[in-house]
């Protein structure tokens, strides 16, 4: 089977590969490295990633990235205005986080995500990467992973290295902000969930039957989406960690931050909001 090759603004995707920066740009196309890794995770949303908006148009991210935004100004003592969203998907968060005088940039494990990310956002720079060992070779004011995309991480070994290597990108004084999923005691196997798109030229149905493994949840999302080109099934599964609120807290006191829960958060699920000490 071939491999995809995905059309870009040179310079405006990079892969992160192993702790290395590496510039994958030729003629504004994004083309795999000779040795890349198989990243764990990155082929969820191969299938679906343009049709992610569209499952998700009710949720307000502008009044999401506001509520984001007082925030970062509470909490943040550094004085610079970046801010990294990890986990940054089609990028609606930092669509909205820029409008508030951030320099935003993203990063991701999906490709596909990071397509549309860049088509919502052409001027700003976004990377291929996983959570637990990107390596930007800088450091920022804010850093945002939201959405409870945390969770993709499955394992609370890998739960510990993602909140540290998220914490060493913070500046003296950053904060950072993570939405979790859901804890062991909330997830209910057996839950029907269905989501529908009823509009004129696009008709989605997806449906799932939660389930749950030891310390996984796991969601195999049934796609049916008809189009004025045609009708298609398809099939993705997701796995994410259930970790306990005992577990996030003691992932950022590890990485040395001073770390703060909002039970309410976003949506319900709450945030954890880790600030890193001045020098």
């Amino acid at each position: 089977m071939s491999t995809p090759v995905f059309y870009f603004q040179p310079t405006k995707i990079h892969y992160l590969q192993q702790h290395r920066l590496m510039s994958l740009r030729h003629g504004g196309r994004l083309h795999p490295a000779k040795d890349e890794r198989i990243l764990p995770g990155c082929g969820m949303y191969t299938k679906s990633a343009e049709l992610y908006d569209a499952i998700y148009s009710e949720k307000d991210y502008q009044a999401e990235a506001r509520a984001i935004n007082r925030l970062i100004w509470e909490h943040r003592r550094s004085t610079g205005n970046r801010l990294l969203d990890v986990a940054c998907g089609t990028a609606k968060h930092l669509e909205y986080l820029s409008q508030h005088q951030y320099s935003v940039l993203g990063v991701d494990i999906s490709r596909e995500l990071l397509a549309v990310a860049h088509q919502r956002c052409p001027g700003v720079d976004f990377y291929v990467g996983d959570m637990v060992d990107f390596d930007m070779g800088f450091q920022v004011d804010a850093l945002t992973c939201l959405f409870s995309a945390i969770g993709y991480v499955r394992t609370f070994e890998r739960l510990q290295q993602a909140i540290g290597n998220m914490a060493r990108h913070l500046k003296p004084g950053g904060v950072m902000i993570v939405e979790p999923w859901f804890s062991p005691d909330t997830w209910t196997p057996g839950t029907l969930h269905a989501t529908v798109i009823d509009r004129p030229d696009l008709k989605i149905t997806r449906m799932t039957i939660s389930d749950m493994q030891e310390r996984t949840s796991i969601n195999v999302m049934h796609y049916l989406v008809g189009t004025p080109d045609g009708i298609t099934y398809f099939t993705e599964r997701h796995e994410l960690g259930l970790f306990t609120h005992h577990e996030y807290m003691d992932a950022f006191r590890r990485a040395n931050l001073d770390v703060i829960h909002d039970p309410d958060g976003l949506t319900g699920r709450g945030l954890y909001i880790g600030r890193n000490a001045l020098e």
